[in-house]
């Protein structure tokens, strides 16, 4: 097998009545899906070896698009639903001449928290290597419903497509979380276990506001993945307390690097910050300035258009993160943050993470965000932006001595608002870049101090 879609021919021939996709509307067998795939495939006949550029419609017809490419012998480059007319059409202009490795499957685009959008390619080989490990360590097989609820133009949710179609499972497509209800009524699906991937973000407003529905389908719940941000360790304790027999799966993945690691939290250990050991086809290792370098099949091929970029960043089949880790004495991996988002405040170095992470802990604090805030005197400070729990009031010392028991001082924000909302992207990461570029514009000082 070379490719996804030799799979899918494999199942459709094999198992032709199996279900490949469930959606809130309708429901796909392996047979009608390759049909509908190869009747794709003849759309873009025209476009082998080219790069072809479509939205991300989050339904069948997503999958048959992307997967019709591909037999095509194109290459997939799916976008936001909604991106900006003018974005599309300078993607488009910047692949018109890109010089694309011949394995070449996606370029899929960053989501640009740390700066420019850019164009990651993902070989036919990282794609199979990708699902092999995620087979292996969070054992997928036949049975499985795997309900995507993500964007499926970035490899959170659309490296989950490829273990599915491997082993010939089920996927349950929802269109993003903003329908609860449509969420819990995929779990009521007839089959006998389901899993799902959902961003730090999402398992914080389904513990915070849905945590009796989310216990309602724990006999279902055969394992759910998080990822793309880090998960509180609070986040971590309680939802190991909702879902006793479920396995819950903190992984380290990226665009760039593949699916590399991932860690069973419900070990009875609850390790925070923990990434766990590489998967069969990775392998990972922490730089002499403290960061995280990944070799393994799973790797990108480089970036669309981008030499240089690519030169810094893959070397010698290594690919050099700018995450900060470390690796303990069982071998598994554990990360810190990231390299863009450390905030120098006093001469000391800190992940505003684990900040964060700290700050959830207070029983009144919904949300918040670590950024960095200018001082008359002290230069550079920590400033916490904060999402209260409905009708509860801000008490910025009764926070800050809170924070103080849990971090050293110099971790402890010198500053504290309320908020109203916290920037995110569109798969629930902290857009760190909105709060760095507010920071770069602001004028004035902040007044609440803790």
């Amino acid at each position: 097998m070379k490719t996804l879609e030799d799979y899918l021919q494999l199942h459709a021939t094999d198992t032709p009545d199996g279900t490949a996709i469930i959606t809130p509307c309708e429901k796909v067998t392996y047979a009608k899906l390759y049909k509908e795939v190869c009747r794709k495939a003849e759309t873009f006949a025209a476009a082998r070896g080219k790069p072809v550029v479509f939205s991300n419609t989050q339904d069948v017809s997503f999958l048959t698009t992307y997967m019709g490419i591909h037999m095509a012998g194109a290459i997939a480059v799916p976008l936001e639903k909604d991106i900006p007319e003018d974005s599309r059409q300078a993607i488009e202009d910047g692949l018109s001449d890109c010089v694309i490795p011949a394995d070449v499957a996606d370029i899929l685009y960053t989501t640009g928290t740390t700066g420019k959008a850019k164009g990651v390619m993902i070989s036919h080989q990282a794609i199979l290597a990708d699902a092999e490990n995620l087979i292996g360590a969070h054992a997928y097989d036949r049975q499985l419903t795997f309900v995507i609820c993500g964007p499926l133009n970035h490899i959170g949710s659309l490296s989950k497509i490829y273990p599915v179609i491997m082993c010939g499972a089920s996927l349950y497509l929802l269109e993003g979380m903003k329908d609860l209800n449509a969420f819990f009524t995929a779990f009521e699906y007839p089959c006998t276990k389901m899993a799902t991937f959902l961003v730090p973000a999402s398992i914080r407003i389904l513990i915070m506001l849905y945590a009796d529905r989310l216990k309602a389908c724990a006999r279902k719940i055969d394992f759910i993945e998080t990822g793309a941000a880090p998960i509180t360790h609070q986040d971590m304790k309680t939802l190991c307390c909702l879902l006793p027999h479920s396995r819950l799966y903190n992984t380290y993945a990226s665009t760039e690097t593949g699916i590399i690691s991932t860690y069973n939290f419900q070990d009875g250990r609850c390790i925070e910050g923990c990434l766990g050991l590489p998967m069969r086809h990775s392998r990972f290792q922490i730089t002499a300035k403290g960061t995280i370098a990944c070799t393994g099949l799973t790797l990108m091929s480089g970036y669309a258009n981008d030499p240089e970029l690519t030169a810094r960043t893959l070397r010698d089949r290594t690919l050099y993160t700018a995450d900060y880790g470390r690796i303990d004495a069982e071998g598994r991996l554990h990360i810190a943050g990231r390299e863009d988002d450390i905030i120098n405040t006093g001469g000391m170095k800190v992940a505003p993470a684990e900040v964060e992470s700290a700050a959830l802990t207070f029983p009144t604090v919904a949300d918040c965000v670590c950024v960095s805030a200018p001082h008359p005197i002290m230069g550079n400070v920590l400033k916490l932006l904060v999402i209260m729990s409905d009708g509860t009031d801000l008490d910025p010392k009764q926070l800050a001595s809170h924070l103080r028991s849990k971090l050293e001082s110099y971790k402890v924000p010198f500053y504290y608002e309320k908020v109203t909302a916290i920037q995110r992207t569109y798969n629930g990461k902290i857009d760190r870049k909105h709060y760095r570029d507010a920071d770069d514009r602001a004028q004035g000082h902040p007044t609440d101090r803790g």
